[in-house]
């Protein structure tokens, strides 16, 4: 599994912008997503190493979905070649995910590879209100869906469940990777 590095510059830019245009302070921010203040401080200066559970916080915290705070405005011809784009690892799970692409305020749906490695399942909290999850395997065996009733899955199966409630992804198998659109109501 690759090394992430998330795009610290767009953070920054957008944790600044996305604050600023609901009308809130750093420390106001911090304390709705439970995040010290030092790391919001640290973060929209361009520094510092998120992990998606602290993004996707302060995106809840926001009302935004997590790629406005990860994704770069797009070109009108886009290529992510496999094993490129902007990484982000989670703290308590062999989970990485690479955001392919963010829905535009119309379309609010964002799309990414998902890496998954046996060990701990990433336990996602509840999104945003309205979230939905739809999730293809591409390779290897998962468990993904609702904390309360995860489903087994393989290689071609698909899984559609809501994102704002707690859910469940877990490797079964090594090499276990999948691609998840997730759309905003």
């Amino acid at each position: 599994m690759q090394q992430p590095s998330p795009p610290l510059a767009t953070i920054a830019a957008a944790l600044r912008a996305e604050r600023e245009r609901a009308g809130i302070s750093l420390a106001e921010l911090a304390r709705r997503a439970g995040v010290a203040k030092s790391t919001l401080s640290q973060l929209e200066a361009g520094t510092g190493n998120p992990s998606i559970e602290t993004l996707w916080s302060l995106g809840v915290a926001l009302g935004i979905p997590f790629s406005r705070l990860v994704e770069p405005p797009a070109p009108s011809v886009r290529v992510i070649r496999s094993g490129e784009g902007p990484l982000l690892a989670a703290d308590q799970a062999d989970f990485v995910a690479a955001l392919l692409s963010a829905g535009s305020p119309h379309t609010r749906r964002d799309i990414y590879v998902m890496e998954l490695e046996p060990g701990k399942p990433r336990e996602a909290e509840a999104h945003i209100p309205g979230s939905f999850e739809h999730v293809v395997v591409a390779a290897g065996r998962m468990k993904a869906g609702p904390s309360s009733e995860p489903v087994e899955l393989a290689a071609g199966d698909y899984i559609a469940f809501p994102g704002d409630v707690p859910h469940h992804y877990e490797a079964l198998e090594t090499g276990t990777w999948a691609v998840l659109v997730m759309e905003h109501r």
